[in-house]
């Protein structure tokens, strides 16, 4: 059987959609911690275009970008099916995960944001998660009912991530009485042994994000994040 080899760093919640998929899966794989700021030969060589994590490899085949990497773990490796089988259901699943891409981006607004645009970028991200709340997870248990699916790990970012983000921010948008079904969701979603056994310790992320934050927040308006 080939090799399986995840290049991350501790940090990324698009790494760890990536660990989540494979260990619902069962999948046995060697993981391999990326200095970010000094990139490893492997990395540059497998992801040569962005020279990002994570990046799955598969014997001699090299994988990149989160969604697509859970697509191929999802082909490859059937048992324990994430995503629907009717192909209706996967479709919408699909239309979810293309608009989490949105989600990400008013997050990341929020994350930047100046004191005098944070109030007006918490009611923008209240908006946006009220639809995910109200048309994808409604008022199922998980994204995709009782268990545990690709969707969730899709948005899994929202628990542990997002609340570092609320804290380094100082705002706070998700709790019972804004959005009641999807907190319920984040709080069951932490408590899965498989999630909660990969989760960063809170504290070192909260830190990470607000240095990250800051050297974001601190750049000239036309340097490149």
């Amino acid at each position: 059987m080939d090799e399986v080899k995840l290049l991350g760093f501790w940090a990324s919640p698009f790494v760890h959609r990536v660990i989540w998929a494979l260990k619902l899966k069962g999948v046995k794989y060697e993981y391999i911690e990326e200095d970010l700021t000094n990139k490893s030969e492997l990395l540059l060589k497998s992801n040569p275009v962005h020279e990002k994590v994570p990046v799955l490899i598969h014997g001699d085949k090299a994988i990149s970008e989160s969604s697509v990497i859970l697509e191929y773990i999802e082909q490859v490796w059937p048992q324990n099916p994430l995503f629907p089988k009717d192909a209706y259901e996967r479709a919408l699943s699909r239309f979810w995960i293309n608009f989490a891409s949105d989600v990400g981006m008013i997050f990341r607004s929020l994350y930047l944001s100046k004191e005098e645009n944070r109030e007006k970028s918490r009611r923008e991200v209240i908006q946006v998660l009220q639809i995910v709340e109200e048309q994808a997870l409604k008022d199922n248990k998980f994204f995709g009912g009782d268990n545990i699916g690709m969707l969730d790990i899709i948005y899994g970012s929202i628990p542990h991530w997002f609340e570092a983000l609320e804290e380094s921010v100082g705002v706070k948008v998700i709790d019972p009485n804004t959005l009641p079904r999807l907190y319920a969701w984040a709080q069951r979603f932490k408590q899965i042994p498989v999630i909660n056994h990969d989760l960063p310790p809170y504290q070192d992320l909260l830190l990470h994000m607000k240095r990250v934050r800051q050297r974001l927040i601190s750049q000239p308006p036309n340097s490149s994040a």
